[in-house]
């Protein structure tokens, strides 16, 4: 009878999808289901009358002790950390994120302690990348806003949103997109956006007038589509404050009337704002919506893939937001350094360092992006280069370089670098075999937002080396380049080995 009492017992515990640990008093194990083995990297039956401590991260191990005793003091059902993050320890030394459920018992005049055990990587890692999301979009310069498709109401809106308009969140959770638009009513407004309801179109592009707290109104280009924020419907819009660009267009217009000879020159510099504008505002909200949506889909797909078999295909969607988001930080970025490079903001921060660490780096992130048989070639000798520069611009400039090897350039072909010093200046070489700039385009490449005409199926936004060009000149470098449709392209930069302060 006690036989197949134990028998029942183990198919009991072994039907469990969760870890099971069982432990006595003395926190020896005296069981472990087989999810539970596994989920640790051990064999059936290997943790057996092992000591809990195996599985327990070395550092924790002291204060684990601790709270054990206080637990089979009290003899209480309760979940372990009480908000704070735990450990578990696999045999091969990994460590990973658990959460844990502690169960007293009795049995046959003995006291035990049954732990449930989940394994929560898998979500931590979404929890990192929802958040880190969440962050970019709060924490972007243009203002975001959503809010309800029946009531209106805001459900959310960024930081950069509520500095322009000198609302806190709380006020604004209690208001509608029609107390920030003065002399629009509701009627007006909902007529307007119905084509999007009807799904007569993907979105709406405007300009209005937008009134902020202390009453002042200030012009806005708003992007409004509609979209989905759990089960509710909602519309998201993104809003640029495009008051500079009128000033300019008001001053252009006044000063056209006191002065015909510059009409042809004023009018041509009109023409190309609003051109930039136009193919700015129109790559923006593609590189936006592109891998917001493919974060969205993997997102929504990631909740119907609950099965151990089906780990492969959440993989597969994890990697996917990880990639769109950092598509989405790395755009972000880049604008800001537009902005900041703009307005003379840049403090440059000179330092010595080793080429070779800021070249680890670089291909250490490059090989993470290579295609099928891409390979690069690390430069020989160079331990002992060193430089005084601003590391992290000498960093930029040559992951910049590196990415566009990367993916201007096909499967199985060869990316070489190659770095040189003498006694003023340092040449780094970026040499690849892809698809290479037209001639015609070659005069624009370091132009902002230009893109080569070969070039302009491909992801980008245009700035990039834009970017490199006038942090290179700031530090009294250089970037030139050679290239040969369809032969590949050799970029080289040129730098003092010591910054001029």
């Amino acid at each position: 009878m006690f036989q197949q009492n134990q028998e029942i017992f183990n198919i009991l515990l072994n039907s469990v999808s969760e870890g099971v640990v069982i432990v006595d008093e003395k926190q020896n194990i005296v069981k472990v289901n087989k999810a539970g083995e596994q989920m640790f990297g051990y064999a059936e039956n290997e943790l057996n009358n092992q000591h809990l401590n195996i599985l327990i991260p070395q550092n924790h191990r002291a204060n684990h002790g601790h709270h054990f005793k206080g637990f089979v003091k009290d003899n209480k059902k309760r979940s372990m950390g009480n908000g704070r993050d735990i450990n578990g320890a696999k045999k091969d030394g990994r460590i990973f994120p658990i959460e844990a459920s502690l169960n007293p018992f009795s049995l046959f005049g003995g006291n035990y302690i049954m732990a449930l055990v989940i394994d929560i990587t898998e979500r931590k890692k979404l929890e990192q990348e929802k958040n880190h999301l969440a962050n970019i979009i709060l924490e972007s310069l243009n203002e975001v806003y959503v809010f309800d498709a029946n009531s209106l109401l805001f459900i959310n809106v960024n930081y950069g949103a509520q500095k322009n308009l000198g609302y806190n969140m709380s006020e604004l959770s209690a208001m509608t997109p029609l107390d920030i638009k003065p002399n629009y009513t509701e009627a007006q407004f909902r007529k307007e956006i119905e084509v999007l309801k009807k799904g007569s179109v993907e979105k709406l592009e405007f300009e209005t007038l937008h009134q902020r707290k202390s009453g002042t109104t200030y012009p806005a280009n708003v992007h409004l589509q509609r979209s989905q924020f759990g089960n509710k419907d909602v519309y998201v819009a993104i809003i640029l404050d495009i008051t500079e660009q009128k000033n300019y267009t008001q001053t252009l217009e006044k000063t056209v009337e006191i002065r015909t000879d510059e009409l042809k020159t004023a009018l041509a510099a009109e023409k190309e704002l609003n051109d930039l504008k136009t193919k700015f505002l129109s790559m923006v909200s593609h590189e936006f919506k592109t891998p917001l949506s493919g974060i969205l889909t993997s997102t929504i797909l990631l909740n119907k893939y609950k099965l151990t078999e089906q780990q492969e295909k959440r993989e597969k969607h994890i990697k996917t937001i990880t990639d769109k988001v950092q598509y989405l930080n790395t755009i972000l970025n880049d604008f800001l350094s537009v902005e900041k490079l703009e307005k003379g903001k840049i403090n440059y921060k000179f330092t010595n360092f080793k080429l070779s660490k800021v070249l680890n780096e670089v291909i250490y992130n490059a090989n993470m992006l290579l295609k099928d048989g891409q390979h690069i070639n690390y430069p020989e000798n160079i331990d002992d280069l060193s430089l005084y520069q601003d590391e992290k611009i000498v960093e930029l400039s040559l992951s910049n370089l590196m990415y566009n090897a990367i993916k201007y350039s096909s499967e199985h072909t060869i990316i070489n670098i190659e770095i040189s010093q003498d006694e003023t200046d340092t040449t780094f070489k970026v040499i690849d075999n892809g698809i290479g700039i037209p001639e015609v385009d070659q005069k624009n490449i370091f132009n902002r937002y230009f893109r080569a005409e070969n070039a302009l199926l491909m992801q980008g936004t245009g700035i990039g080396l834009n970017i490199v060009k006038d942090h290179l000149e700031n530090l009294n470098g250089s970037i030139t380049f050679e290239s040969t449709e369809n032969i590949g392209s050799t970029f080289t930069i040129k730098l003092p080995n010591k910054a001029q302060i």
